[in-house]
């Protein structure tokens, strides 16, 4: 029998700010687990700080509420201990893409099949407003004394190049739309990211709901097709994404801008390199017995067969 939305709901009061886009990213991820069933034993939801951070109390999953900054790291060892789990980041925009920047490049390089879910309110929303990696130079948010000096980092842009390879944007107000994706991103084998527009509606005043309803447009409602089907389309497919991410102004695109399914997983690489990871990856492994360290023969010999030398 499929889990109904209610059943990820965990009893911890959601305290965001009334009027908050995280509450539709929150009810989005409860209708996409629904929809897909996901075991709330093999699934696990990971966050760093700042509003985003709360995100794993509401959910009846596992859940780790990590540093600032860390969630990807906490979430790759995770996923890479036992890659039997479904493993979800949450992170706002200065969290994964400010002093997690550089772990956000790093698993795109390693392509593990984590799903990045970004919540993307150009504002540091907990610490008071402050511009975040996100937000426009030369803008200024009432809680900005003058404006903004610094260039903004592109999201869509920067998941291209670090080599994610399910990428999207959603709108947290558009629920049944980024419910899609969040299923597409689980589904997918490799690292996923999806980043999430969502008003701040206590800090910032320039990124209002009314601002996204007259710019935000579906791509899926044209022709658009993101999806590599064969390791040729890559480079055609990749510079075409990149170019719509450029567009964030009058119009602003969202759904799937690229979707690799030729690309080898992290975790298929290791099996490559370790025959025995999948069927008996690190959770798994009895280290130790009564206090003393064992060691599997099998499994050592499994992967180190070859440089065994037989003494009589």
């Amino acid at each position: 029998m499929v889990r109904k939305p209610v059943e990820y709901q965990s009893d911890v009061w959601v305290d965001w700010c009334p009027g908050c886009g995280d509450f539709g990213i929150l009810a989005s991820m409860y209708r996409a687990f629904s929809e897909l069933d996901l075991s709330p034993e093999k699934t696990v939801v990971v966050s760093g700080i700042g509003c985003s951070g709360k995100t794993p109390h509401f959910i009846k999953t596992n859940g780790v509420h990590t540093l600032h900054g860390r969630a990807i790291p906490f979430a790759m060892g995770i996923k890479l201990a036992n890659p039997e789990l479904t493993v979800i980041i949450n992170g706002g925009d200065g969290d994964l893409l400010g002093i997690g920047i550089g772990h956000f490049i790093a698993l795109g390089r390693r392509n593990i099949d984590l799903t990045i879910i970004l919540h993307n309110n150009t504002v540091y929303g907990l610490t008071k407003g402050q511009a975040s990696p996100t937000l426009k130079r030369g803008l200024k948010p009432k809680s900005l004394p003058k404006p903004n000096i610094q260039d903004a980092v592109n999201p869509i842009a920067l998941a291209l190049s670090s080599g994610y390879t399910f990428i999207a944007r959603g709108y947290s107000m558009m629920v049944d739309h980024l419910k899609e994706l969040i299923k597409k991103a689980i589904q997918h084998k490799g690292a996923a990211f999806i980043e999430v527009l969502q008003p701040c509606i206590t800090y910032d005043n320039i990124h209002t709901v009314e601002y996204y309803k007259k710019r935000v447009y579906k791509m899926e409602d044209s022709d658009w097709n993101p999806i590599v089907e064969k390791i040729d389309e890559r480079e055609d497919k990749m510079l075409k994404a990149l170019a719509k991410s450029m567009e964030y102004d009058e119009k602003i695109p969202i759904g799937v801008f690229y979707q690799d399914k030729c690309a080898v997983s992290f975790e298929e690489r290791i099996h490559e390199r370790i025959p025995t990871y999948l069927e008996n990856p690190p959770a798994k492994q009895k280290i130790e017995q009564d206090g003393r360290p064992i060691i599997d023969n099998i499994t050592f010999k499994k992967i180190f067969n070859q440089y065994i030398v037989e003494v009589e």
